[in-house]
């Protein structure tokens, strides 16, 4: 079996010109963006950039800064209530953005796979699957966080003894490097298991109208025979989506910066936006497609039926 990456790609791009310009129908945009909207809800990413230690600021006041800001919550009860209040009523927040999200993935896949504007339908049909997707997203979730919050936890744990026993700012290279490989190996592995479940696993609860957990296994099946095509569809993403962000960054530039102005607005930006959307989603499609009928999404064209050929007729001489 051959597997291509540009050819579906192209046949995405096809679909997107097709469905949002052949004709152009701004009722469509809005419709077909605001599914793609509500998919998005939970993908956005908040930047990396945190606040760094001044480089006059001591190392070890950064080391035990744990133990600083608990010892200073445990001193100011009012703050502690209020923060754990924040913290509380942020977790909600964030679950029901993700059970409208779950919900949202199905509405813009069935816009994209029969190339339709509907929200309410859509909506009441994959409740099902929505439900099941948000379950699975929240658990996993769970799981991301206890394992960036263990790694973060060993981390001042290690450092704050090494610091205490006199190596003070110099850490040893080594716990450095390997504290920094395995973070990384936790990102891409939470990184890729969130492109598999959005573009895959969501893609064929949809077609087959299954669990996640069902149509995680159905999808592991061809992963087993093609990692390396699944691993590369995730680099041709990044690389996709490092081309987008140059867009919007030269689209800003020469807007003299109203083009950002737009973007910040969050449904407003994905309308504007909807073409990469559009075709990112057809593209993930077109790529599964590729493995099987079990695995295309798309509706099959009906054979044109022929005419079945007449009996002969029996001569009687």
């Amino acid at each position: 079996m051959t597997i291509l990456f540009m050819e579906p790609l192209s046949r995405a791009w096809k679909r997107m010109k097709l469905a949002l310009f052949n004709p152009f129908d701004i009722h469509t945009w809005f419709v077909v963006g605001f599914n793609a909207f509500l998919a998005g809800l939970m993908d956005a990413t908040s930047g990396a950039g945190g606040s760094r230690i001044q480089k006059n600021a001591r190392f070890g006041e950064f080391i035990h800064f744990p133990r600083t800001a608990w010892d200073w919550l445990m001193s100011h009860p009012g703050w502690a209530i209020a923060i754990l209040f924040a913290v509380v009523v942020g977790i909600a927040v964030v679950v029901v953005l993700t059970w409208a999200s779950s919900r949202g993935v199905f509405m813009f896949l069935d816009s994209v796979v029969h190339a339709r504007a509907e929200i309410a339908k859509p909506w009441r049909e994959y409740q099902k699957e929505g439900n099941s997707l948000f379950v699975w997203r929240i658990l996993f979730g769970i799981v991301c966080i206890a394992m960036f919050t263990a790694l973060a936890a060993f981390f001042f744990i290690q450092a704050a003894a090494l610091y205490d026993g006199g190596l003070g700012r110099a850490l040893p290279i080594a716990f450095i490097v390997g504290l920094g490989l395995i973070f990384l190996a936790l990102l891409l592995f939470c990184g890729y298991i969130t492109l598999f479940l959005t573009d895959f696993v969501a893609a064929l609860m949809y077609k087959h109208r299954i669990s996640a957990g069902a149509a995680w296994k159905l999808f592991l099946d061809v992963f087993k025979k093609y990692p390396f095509h699944f691993i590369g569809f995730g680099i041709i993403t990044f690389l996709l989506m490092l081309v987008f962000v140059l867009a919007v960054i030269v689209a800003g530039l020469i807007t003299c910066c109203i083009g950002w102005l737009v973007l910040i607005i969050p449904y407003i930006s994905t309308v504007v936006t909807l073409p990469m959307w559009y075709a990112y989603r057809a593209f993930s499609l077109e790529f599964l497609a590729q493995f099987g009928p079990e695995y295309n999404v798309f509706p099959v064209p009906a054979a044109t039926e022929t005419p079945a050929p007449a009996a002969p007729t029996a001569s009687v001489s």
